[in-house]
């Protein structure tokens, strides 16, 4: 039988450039021609990102013969009809210092496979294999992947080496990101799978040790909430190993999941580090930071990786995917992430307590919360929740926080109505028999867009459809005090500061003073006061460095009018404010002592 296995050779080959160079090599292309495409969005960051855009040159021959080749569409190209196998020379530009993309310099390289691989049209459940080779400038380089290696191939790469890697089809393909260079490196076992966690960029004496203790509590922990039985992760009949990629810079922060890794951005200060000084062994509130951040894109592995919505599956990568269920994969993964730091130890019930207060506080800070539900939050994120301006937080939800903060609602009111014999561990723990566990086998779909109150009955036996409606699909504020007062918690509110309030935020920008935020019907908005306006002086004193907006307000009480100018654009205005109360905003909980 002709070989159909679909071959793409990678190289970094201008490092300084930021340019990888790509060989497509297609064993068996159509007679009539050719169609090749590019995903046009990455999934898990839901927004239509335009990585052709980034293909700067392409070429096809059939032998000695060149093909043309035409652009069709946005991601899309036609190659001419050709007789033999067909090889497709193109070249990318690497310099998006992001999760979703690919960056390449003299360090290291690293790239998404949905901005490197043009996918063979019709062709998508045949195999591939990839070759990995070095960079011209060094051989020092080590490869970083959870794609399998080649082990049956001349070239097979061994682990960690340049050489042959493999995937089943091209989806697989796409989903195990490459990391190259010399970072830092320490693995541990979970649930029989080994585990490597790998950092790029300049981190002295990191204290990895530390790092990869804290994570392996944190996976087992998850791999035992979900596989109670059988205590096994569910990448490892197809790879043998899950990778946590790191790129440590001076200000990062965020996480893209993978079927078997994960790809992070940290902050170097959030890391924790070998030093002398460093004698508290208690994680502080950056390092509690990044193992959210890890736990996070570890639940992933789960909910979202195999428990889908069914509109993802499969994904349509050249198009938007409209779901109104991210509440229920990033929320409900949202809640989980800082629970699980809980129940595996590295965090105690007071830092849980803060960061629980801490996405209360975020939620409320958001006038938003009140015209947009996280159903709809989650439908529009294509076009909004990706793309805030200035009046986002007056207008939109984040189906991330307020998301978890309905999963927080649902958890416990269901251990309230069945006096904690069930959970929302109980729902979770369906969702991923029944539309999880075989996903990659072609044996499971995804949730229905009107499945969670009848899968929420099921699991626990009792109804939640009237909450759902309320509060996922609805505006209404979360009962969150009495929820938790039933959990023996106290929810208490106080004010970001004492001062009279102009209900805006702001920016100090170059020396001058820049509001970002004007919340709804708050005293600057009341004031005429926009988002971008400049201030100058408040009742006649200068905005500065010296005279900040806080000083300045501490000479007035609630209720007095100020007079402030400032510029829109470069036209000076003023305008009479009259100064609001603190808004209640930051949430402290506190466990109740026992009577």
């Amino acid at each position: 039988m002709e070989n159909k296995t679909i071959l793409y050779t990678v190289t970094p080959s201008d490092p300084s450039g930021h340019r990888l160079s790509v060989q497509l090599h297609i064993p068996q292309p159509d007679p009539q021609g050719q169609a090749l495409f590019l995903p046009a969005w990455i999934p898990g960051s839901y927004l239509i990102r335009d990585f052709s855009r980034q293909v700067e040159s392409i070429q096809a021959c059939s032998g000695k013969r060149t093909i043309a080749v035409t652009k069709t569409g946005n991601h899309t190209w036609q190659c001419a009809p050709c007789t033999g196998p067909l090889t497709v020379d193109y070249t990318v530009y690497a310099w998006d210092l992001s999760v979703r993309s690919a960056h390449v310099d003299e360090t290291h390289a690293f790239f998404n496979g949905t901005s490197v691989f043009l996918g063979v049209q019709g062709q998508t459940e045949t195999a591939c294999m990839l070759l990995l080779t070095p960079p011209p400038h060094t051989t020092d380089w080590k490869v970083y992947t959870s794609l399998p290696e080649a082990n049956q191939h001349p070239q097979a790469a061994t682990r960690h080496g340049f050489g042959m890697y493999q995937a089943p089809d091209y989806d697989a393909l796409i989903d195990h990101p490459v990391e190259m260079g010399t970072p830092q490196v320490i693995s541990f076992h979970a649930g029989g799978a080994l585990h490597e966690m790998v950092f790029t960029g300049v981190a002295p004496n990191l204290d990895l040790e530390r790092i990869a203790a804290d994570t392996q509590k944190i996976c087992a922990t998850q791999i035992a909430f979900f596989e109670p039985d059988t205590q096994r992760p569910p990448f490892l009949d197809a790879s043998d190993r899950y990778v946590f990629m790191t790129m440590v810079t001076g200000d990062s922060y965020g996480g893209l999941e993978h079927r078997a890794s994960t790809a992070l951005m940290a902050s170097r200060s959030d890391l924790p580090v070998n030093s002398p000084a460093a004698t508290d062994t208690s994680a502080d509130a950056g390092y509690q930071s990044f193992l959210g951040l890890v736990s996070h894109e570890y639940f992933h592995t789960w909910n979202v990786k195999r428990i889908k919505p069914a509109v993802f599956a499969p994904y349509d990568t050249l198009r938007e995917n409209h779901t109104r269920l991210l509440w229920v994969f990033e929320g409900f993964t949202s809640y989980y992430d800082d629970l699980m730091l809980l129940r595996s130890g590295v965090i105690t019930e007071t830092d849980y307590l803060r960061l629980l207060g801490k996405t209360i506080s975020n939620v409320q800070r958001s006038p938003g919360q009140f015209k947009q539900s996280v159903a709809e939050s989650s439908f529009d994120t294509w076009t909004r929740f990706y793309k805030q301006d200035e009046n986002s937080p007056n207008a939109l939800v984040s189906y991330y926080t307020k998301g978890a903060l309905v999963a927080l609602g649902l958890d416990l009111t269901l251990r309230h109505a069945s006096n904690d014999k069930h959970s929302l561990d109980d729902v979770m723990r369906l969702m991923w028999e029944r539309y999880g566990r075989d996903f990659y086998q072609g044996q499971a779909l995804g949730i229905p867009e009107d499945a969670m109150g009848r899968l929420i009955q099921e699991a626990c036996g009792i109804d939640v459809a009237d909450f759902i409606t309320r509060y996922a699909h609805g505006t209404e504020e979360l009962p969150l005090q009495q929820l938790l007062e039933n959990a023996g918690i106290t929810l208490s509110w106080t004010s970001e500061s004492s001062l009279p309030s102009l209900d805006a935020r702001w920016r100090v920008v170059n020396g001058e003073t820049q509001l970002t935020t004007v919340y709804s019907d708050g005293a600057a908005h009341q004031g005429g006061l926009s988002a971008h306006d400049t201030l100058v002086a408040i009742n006649g004193l200068r905005v500065s460095a010296g005279n900040t907006i806080e000083r300045l307000l501490r000479a007035n009480q609630v209720g007095d009018t100020v007079n402030i100018h400032a510029f829109r654009r470069d036209e000076l205005r003023c305008f009479a404010v009259k100064l609001n109360p603190p808004r209640l905003t930051e949430a402290t909980l506190s466990r109740d002592e026992p009577v």
